[in-house]
């Protein structure tokens, strides 16, 4: 049995928006030489999560949207008394901030569309990393 680990860290632009991690999740992938296994793609941080779909622009417009309708900047939480992002973290706590991809003979297993998206609900950020790890052969 093999474990692997390795981080992505990047910079987020905006207040909301979605990057795409998919090449670069495939790249360390490819780089690991791995066979079998599964692939934990997590983001340790409070106010973003992670997601499986289509990298398509109106779509990304529509899940950003959503969120935004589910859980609306300002709306007097209590936790905006604190540093006024309280929209973010009840964001986050209604999408997963992980992703579980099985991997066979060394590929990940997708939908012919399914991209890996991290969500970002309180940018821009500086930095901003996912955790990648294996287990598999």
């Amino acid at each position: 049995m093999r474990v692997l680990f390795e981080e992505i860290r990047f910079r987020t632009a905006r207040k909301r928006e979605l990057v795409d991690l998919t090449e670069e999740v495939r790249s360390i992938v490819g780089r690991w030489n791995v066979r079998d296994g599964i692939l934990l793609v997590f983001a340790p941080h409070a106010t973003a999560s992670l997601v499986l779909n289509e990298n398509e622009e109106g779509l990304v417009k529509d899940i950003l949207e959503l969120f935004e309708r589910l859980i609306p900047e300002g709306a007097g939480y209590a936790h905006d008394r604190i540093d006024d992002n309280a929209h973010a973290h009840l964001r986050s706590s209604i999408a997963k901030p992980f992703v579980l991809i099985p991997v066979r003979e060394g590929e990940l297993v997708l939908g012919t569309w399914q991209r890996i998206f991290f969500i970002e609900h309180d940018g821009p950020r500086y930095e901003r990393r996912v955790v990648v790890e294996y287990v598999g052969t």
